[in-house]
């Protein structure tokens, strides 16, 4: 079988516009041959991966092409975010060898192919083939195979894989033809390296590798090797350094802590990094300054002109401003479209949760210049709709973030949201029952739902809708009704009584809080609560008898979006496809 087309690595972007942008996803190549008798996946060294990857093969007999056969180059991945891959995921889907096994991943995380070129008239410019991919794939409306986003500015896509910490560029030639088995100059791959600073530790004589470490207090761990990114002249003095100054153990040279420098890589896990480059001499830093913690830094890629202050401060009992500004540097791509163009309350606790606080919805005079701004009556409101406005805020420790339910400028909602507010936290199942039996009425009127916890002592139940398909009025009556049906089901349980002295311990529906001028917390918020617990987005079937809020705390929230993905990640195709007739006349 002939290899697709391949890429040329480069240090820079080509410019100009006879060159378009797509992002580099983390995945595996792979060849999607779709023939009358079904689709066929075959990895680029020519690897069957059809039986692997079932949620991609099924779609022949869900979805009808006008025209096959198909034959697309394209990535299979694992989609965190719409530009981040989970490609350690899609590894382990890989090696799985047992059907039910599988098919129970596919499920789970099912995987998505992403084209970005058809190969049947493989000698015509890119831009014509391109558009042919459009037209033969749009029609077809399928959320597992889609065409890749092209973008004409580099700058666009720069920023895009930088928030969403993706690995890199590519940059296609308008004209282009597809070559197979060769690596071509007019398709450029340009790498989103993750810098770290280390210092060495071993040079192995047999195979080139040099060992790097961090220090994780006053131990010495070892975080990964690497052999390439060298010069010859650099290769040379490495290999000298160690054989004057360092011990040798059968083929291995030690060194104690001394030279310090900076790798290039996408990732480390498991003490390994993962594509590693050698970068450069790090003569300025000395090895206790090369910690685990500024490893973690750099993964993270904090943007350099957002300044942090005091990180050391601890804001929670037992979790740092620091841990808290990484957390919202990586929950960033999936916390931000729910506070884009919307006006933005924080409430600010300079020093910690159990100290003073204070609301804030006013753009301060010393915010720096890219953070946003609404003007409205004579009043300046704060924005938040890009990475270093919410890290700036995150250094203002700003811990929660609330927003209103329609954009700024607009006067109608683009979702709604119930607040099922138990007595305490102790009656959070009542709050679990209450959301189960909303979701069962919204089920039967046909409307999509997604349920979060507030991060506090109840649920919150959201419905998007698109912009000025409901008024308010209409909302209201729509939330008073529902409310009303689940007070007349569970009357010992439930009440939509306002007045905290007349609920006798009973759960609050509070269908007025959605109204205009007020608030709800922001999925991915982080709470002011000693647990430091998030109003975390739920799959429905998380609504188990021992869900707590407190399982959610920050620290633990980008492992769980990794490894389940992000429950809200269909937040806006709902909308579009909400049955608002149906909910105006309830």
């Amino acid at each position: 079988m002939k290899q697709p087309m391949k890429l040329t690595m480069q240090d820079e972007l080509p410019l100009g516009k006879d060159w378009v942008y797509e992002v580099k996803f983390d995945g595996f190549r792979v060849i999607l041959t779709w023939s009358i008798d079904g689709i066929e996946l075959t990895s680029r060294n020519g690897k069957d991966l059809t039986k692997k990857f079932p949620e991609i093969t099924e779609l022949a007999a869900i979805h009808k092409p006008e025209h096959l056969p198909l034959i697309l180059d394209g990535e299979l991945v694992i989609l965190n975010t719409a530009y981040q891959a989970n490609f350690p995921l899609l590894q382990q889907r890989g090696r799985l060898r047992n059907e039910k096994k599988v098919m129970d991943a596919a499920e789970k995380r099912p995987a998505t192919f992403i084209a970005f070129d058809i190969l049947h008239e493989e000698s015509s410019p890119y831009e014509k083939r391109r558009a042919d991919l459009v037209e033969k794939l749009t029609p077809l409306k399928c959320d597992r195979l889609r065409v890749i986003d092209s973008f004409h500015e580099a700058e666009t896509v720069q920023q895009l894989v930088f928030l969403h910490l993706a690995e890199g560029i590519v940059a296609k030639h308008k004209q282009s033809a597809y070559n197979y088995d060769q690596r071509s100059k007019q398709w450029i791959k340009f790498k989103n390296w993750r810098t770290i600073p280390c210092f060495l530790t071993t040079y192995d004589e047999t195979n080139d590798y040099y060992g790097c470490a961090v220090y994780v207090e006053d131990e010495i761990v070892s975080i990964g090797k690497f052999k390439h990114g060298l010069t010859s002249d650099q290769s040379d003095t490495l290999r000298t350094f160690f054989k004057e100054n360092g011990k040798k153990e059968a083929t291995i040279w030690s060194l104690p802590p001394s030279v310090c420098v900076e790798v290039d890589c996408l990732e480390v896990k498991d003490k390994e990094f993962r594509e590693p480059l050698f970068h450069d001499f790090r003569f300025d830093l000395s090895p206790e300054e090369c910690t685990y913690l500024s490893a973690e830094w750099g993964l993270a890629m904090f943007p350099t002109n957002v300044e942090v202050s005091n990180s050391e401060k601890m804001l929670w009992p037992e979790q740092s401003k620091r841990n808290y500004l990484l957390y919202l540097r990586k929950i960033a791509p999936y916390m931000l479209p729910f506070l884009k163009e919307k006006k933005l309350t924080v409430i600010r606790y300079p020093d910690g949760i159990e100290a003073t606080s204070f609301f804030q919805k006013h753009l301060p005079d010393h915010a720096p210049g890219y953070v946003g701004a609404w003007g409205e009556s004579g009043e300046t409101y704060l924005l938040c709709s890009n990475l270093n406005t919410l890290l700036w805020l995150g250094n203002q420790a700003s811990i929660e973030f609330h927003t209103p339910f329609q954009k700024a400028g607009g006067k109608d909602p683009d979702e709604i949201v119930f607040d099922l507010d138990p007595p305490n936290s102790d009656a959070f199942q009542v709050a679990v029952l209450a959301a189960k039996l909303l979701k069962h009425l919204l089920d039967e009127l046909g409307v999509q739902s997604f349920v979060k916890t507030s991060g506090s002592k109840g649920l919150q139940v959201h419905i998007p809708i698109p912009e000025g398909a409901m008024t308010y009025k209409e909302t209201r009556r729509f939330t008073e009704s529902l409310a009303g049906l689940l007070e007349r089901e569970r009357p010992d349980l439930f009440t939509t009584e306002r007045l905290k002295k007349h609920r006798k311990g009973r759960l609050y529906l509070d269908y007025v809080q959605h109204a205009e001028g007020k608030t709800i917390v922001a999925p991915y918020s982080v709470r002011a609560k000693a647990s430091a617990a998030v109003a975390t987005p739920l799959f429905w079937h998380e609504l188990t008898d021992d869900l707590r809020p407190e399982h959610f705390p920050f620290h633990k929230m980008i492992e769980r979006v990794e490894t389940l993905g992000c429950p809200f990640s269909h937040y806006d195709h709902a909308r579009k496809e909400q049955p608002i007739q149906t909910m105006k006349t309830l």
